[in-house]
């Protein structure tokens, strides 16, 4: 099986990621809430391809794209989107990239979101988070690259 870049979109009216009681990441109105998974073997290639692929998809209202719209998008890193329960209660993360090969993965989808005209917020890296959003629709989509 290729490796695959992982997303979690979702479309929200505003989206915020807290650090220890700080906001560090915070969009306001529509636009996408996006938590991405890294594993081993993903590439800058990948990163480039889900930039373009998040700065188009047409989630938004009347079937528009960030990029229509001008809509910001909130990223934040979640390697359990790698997690693999299917033996026993407790996952195991072997799949999911360390944060050497994950944090570089990151900032490169954020940079080439940047690079694209897009609004980026962020959540830490590494950090103990809590996402605060509110889901519009509700509409959730798993994109893999």
């Amino acid at each position: 099986m290729m490796a695959a870049m992982r997303a979690v979109v979702q479309r929200v009216d505003g989206a915020s990621v807290t650090v220890d009681g700080e906001t560090v990441g915070e969009i306001v109105g529509q636009g996408l809430c996006v938590l991405v998974g890294a594993t081993h073997e993903d590439t800058d290639e990948q990163a480039a391809r889900l930039a373009n692929k998040l700065w188009t998809l047409r989630v938004l209202d009347g079937e528009k794209s960030c990029s229509d719209v001008g809509a910001p998008l909130l990223i934040v890193s979640q390697f359990t989107l790698y997690g693999d329960a299917r033996k026993g209660r407790r996952p195991t993360w072997n799949a999911a990239a360390p944060g050497e090969i994950a944090e570089p993965l990151v900032e490169g989808l954020c940079a080439h979101l940047r690079a694209l005209g897009a609004h980026v917020e962020t959540g830490r890296f590494g950090a103990k988070m809590r996402v605060n959003l509110t889901n519009d629709g509700p509409f959730t989509v798993w994109l893999e690259v």
